[in-house]
């Protein structure tokens, strides 16, 4: 909810401002986040991890270390949705972008377990978690900084632009190894994946001089003037508001299904099913630019009819096209596999985008950051990074597919049921107030009027003068 003191053109251009910065910085910082699953599906498993391992137990060692960043994401969720709820939004971004970017340009550099033996796992691993904790405390700030900058009524519509930054930092990911695939092999091994994660020092710079600019939100303005910080957020979440973090890590593992894509898929593709590394890779970029195009759709049509009907059209066919998606790639024929993956693409993509401004609506906002954080990691904790882990295992001791098709499907299941518990406690309509936030402006308006009347005037009998409220 934006100021009421500002006007509707200086309204939107703040909002704008916040958006295109929100954006811009996920981006970034998710690109440095998914070069990693796309290097651990190609190349870790064989130069950190000894080459004396079975087959695929390497693979399903460096997914283990892609689950490492999963696990440290709550972490980073309760360090900075704790000082963005004590200190501001701006500040924690600030913080967080620079530690991903050393963390990623330091795996850049890292000699490899052919050199130094067990250190190379220790220090891949080490560097993995200061990621996890770097984008575990940028997701909740990135939406809020876009959220609570948008005219009012258009929450959902701004949060997607955080929720851009996924698909585009994705496809980044997926463009830099796709532009390296022609390398030999042994140039590829020896230096070449290595590049992407150099590369993501200009990036960062880029992201820091944007975000140095960026403007405290309103919401969080009046937080901080009224003097509403909470001491200990995380402990005010739990206590109060457990239940809407379980309803909101529930409704998020359809968010996490792109590492049934992305990664899992990758892997198997290539090593097992004789796909070229670069087609596949070019497979998974077009299904990226699908779903960048469809994302802010699904925002879009949560803003405009009832939000349970539009959870329901979105989440549904998920059921079937992300099953059916593992079986068109079996078939091995590109064309077949990349309409699966783009029709499969849809459904998940929609729902991400507008979740996170569902979420968002969920706590007040002096807890928002915290309460935000705590339910996305806490899915992140137990299905984002488990998700290739639990589909590789899957797939060595069944060795077959179906198992892992029917999981797959069994996340937009939970989703969809969480996401509609979740609404029954925050509001239908995205145009209104939301439980939390219509709190927010009743404790407002309380305190306006008991200003009011302290500050009032008295007639000679003591009482307030006609005209005014009274509480």
């Amino acid at each position: 909810m934006s100021s009421p003191t500002r006007s509707s053109e200086e309204i939107n251009a703040k909002a704008r401002r916040a958006g295109i910065a929100s954006f811009i910085g996920t981006t970034i910082e998710w690109y440095d986040f998914y070069i990693y699953g796309t290097a651990a599906a190609l190349v870790f498993g064989e130069i950190f991890f000894s080459d004396t391992l079975p087959n695929g137990v390497g693979t399903l060692l460096a997914f283990i270390t892609l689950w490492a960043g999963f696990l440290a994401r709550p972490i980073g969720g309760i360090i900075f949705g704790h000082l963005g709820d004590r200190i501001g939004r701006k500040n924690t971004l600030v913080i967080t972008l620079m530690m991903m970017g050393v963390a990623t340009v330091g795996i850049g550099l890292l000699p490899t377990y052919a050199q130094v033996g067990m250190w190379a796992p220790i220090g891949l691993v080490t560097l993995r978690v200061i990621q996890g904790i770097a984008v575990g405390g940028e997701w909740g700030g990135a939406v809020l900084i876009a959220s609570e900058n948008a005219p009012k009524g258009k929450s959902i519509l701004y949060s997607a632009f955080a929720q851009q930054g996924s698909p585009a930092g994705n496809l980044l990911a997926t463009i830099a190894f796709f532009l390296l695939s022609s390398m030999p092999t042994p140039s590829f091994l020896l230096y070449g994946w290595r590049i992407p994660f150099l590369v993501s020092a200009g990036l960062v710079i880029l992201g820091m001089i944007i975000r140095l600019k960026l403007e405290e939100s309103d919401e969080m303005k009046a937080v901080l003037a009224r003097k509403k910080v909470v001491k200990l957020p995380l402990a005010e979440v739990l206590r109060k508001h457990w239940v809407l973090v379980l309803l909101g890590a529930g409704a998020l593992p359809l968010a996490q299904v792109t590492y049934f894509k992305n990664t899992f898929a990758l892997s198997w593709a290539t090593k097992e099913l004789g796909y070229d590394r670069g087609t596949f890779l070019a497979a998974i970029a077009i299904a990226l630019v699908v779903q960048f195009i469809v994302q802010p759709f699904g925002a879009v049509l949560v803003s405009k009819i009832d939000m349970r009907k539009a959870m329901c059209l979105m989440v549904i066919p998920e059921f079937v096209l992300m099953p059916a998606m593992f079986f068109a790639i079996r078939t091995g024929n590109f064309t077949i596999a990349v309409v699966a993956m783009c029709l499969a693409t849809i459904p998940h993509s929609m729902f991400y985008g507008a979740i996170a401004g569902v979420l968002a609506r969920a706590f007040p906002a002096n807890i928002r950051y915290t309460g935000l954080s705590t339910a996305y990691q806490l899915c992140s904790l137990v299905v984002g990074g488990g998700t290739p882990v639990l589909a590789q295992w899957m797939l060595n001791t069944s060795g077959n597919i179906v198992g892992v098709a029917i999981v797959s499907g069994l996340y937009a299941l939970v989703s969809l049921i969480c996401t509609l518990l979740l609404l029954r406690r925050t509001g239908y309509n995205a145009s209104e107030l939301s439980t939390a936030e219509q709190a927010d402006y009743d404790e407002l308006e309380l305190e306006n009027a008991l200003a009011d009347t302290a500050n009032s005037p008295k007639s000679e009998a003591g009482e307030i003068p006609t005209g005014r409220a009274t509480v």
